[in-house]
């Protein structure tokens, strides 16, 4: 049995699934139109992408934008997400901006939750994670394969070793080639859920030919998936409404 992760008002836990939307916007104009709209959608946890915003580089503005989201979104819970380039985000920074947004993030007051991906430095890792839980801030470790399918064995490999650096929400995303690269998702998180996991992980196929993946974690152990309202982050996410409809009949 893993042990469940609170954050505001939701729990991440084995038998359960939330759903995150991602907040995208170029300017803080267009950031606050697409909060309003998706404050009153239904979302357990809303994603602001920061990679897309154009001001990511300037930390008064990027405070500012996180100040009127959490006015707007009030309290719903807020993942702060920069997706780097190398996994499919929008924009390049440097490693040391990287992890100097994360630490200014954590550290706002503002966010619930972060992203840090895996394929860092490790003790940058560390250090970010340690400050982001001193602010009682919780920690998403990601990793993002928009090529492949890797092997079971590392997908299993890559979700142990988040939970060795003290991430408390373990995630992959992989796309696949063929139905079998599905099915390995799919087996190397019931495998992860029932060996290995301490803490609730997530993982999904992507494209449409992993969308059966975004609506079974219940049964194979992923604790949350993403739903859009109008906007997706990545291949193969699905319209909130039809998510839940999914989801509901399945169980």
């Amino acid at each position: 049995m893993t042990k469940a992760v609170t954050v505001k008002n939701i729990t991440f836990q084995e038998g359960t699934t939330l759903i995150c939307v991602p907040l995208i916007g170029k300017t803080l104009d267009e950031l606050k139109a697409n909060a309003r709209t998706l404050a009153t959608a239904g979302a357990d946890l809303i994603e602001w992408r920061i990679d897309h915003f154009t001001q990511v580089r300037e930390p008064q503005h990027v405070h500012q934008a996180l100040s009127d989201l959490r006015q707007i979104l009030t309290d719903i819970p807020l993942l702060f997400t920069f997706r780097s380039k190398k996994e499919g985000g929008e924009t390049e920074i440097s490693d040391e901006a990287y992890f100097e947004l994360n630490h200014q993030a954590a550290s706002s007051g503002l966010v619930d939750l972060i992203d840090i991906e895996l394929f860092n430095d490790e003790a940058k890792i560390r250090a970010v994670i340690d400050a982001a839980h001193g602010a009682g801030v919780k920690v998403i470790m990601s990793n993002h394969d928009f090529h492949k399918t890797p092997a079971q064995e590392d997908i299993i490999y890559r979700l142990r070793r988040m939970q060795d650096l003290g991430a408390d929400l373990p995630k992959i995303a992989v796309m696949p080639q063929t139905p079998q690269d599905v099915l390995t998702l799919l087996s190397a998180t019931l495998t992860m859920k029932e060996k290995y996991a301490t803490r609730p992980i997530i993982t999904m196929s992507m494209a449409k030919m992993g969308g059966i993946s975004r609506v079974t974690g219940r049964l194979f152990g992923s604790a949350m998936t993403f739903g859009t309202v109008g906007q997706a982050s990545a291949p193969g996410q699905i319209a909130i409404k039809e998510l839940r409809e999914l989801m509901d009949i399945l169980y």
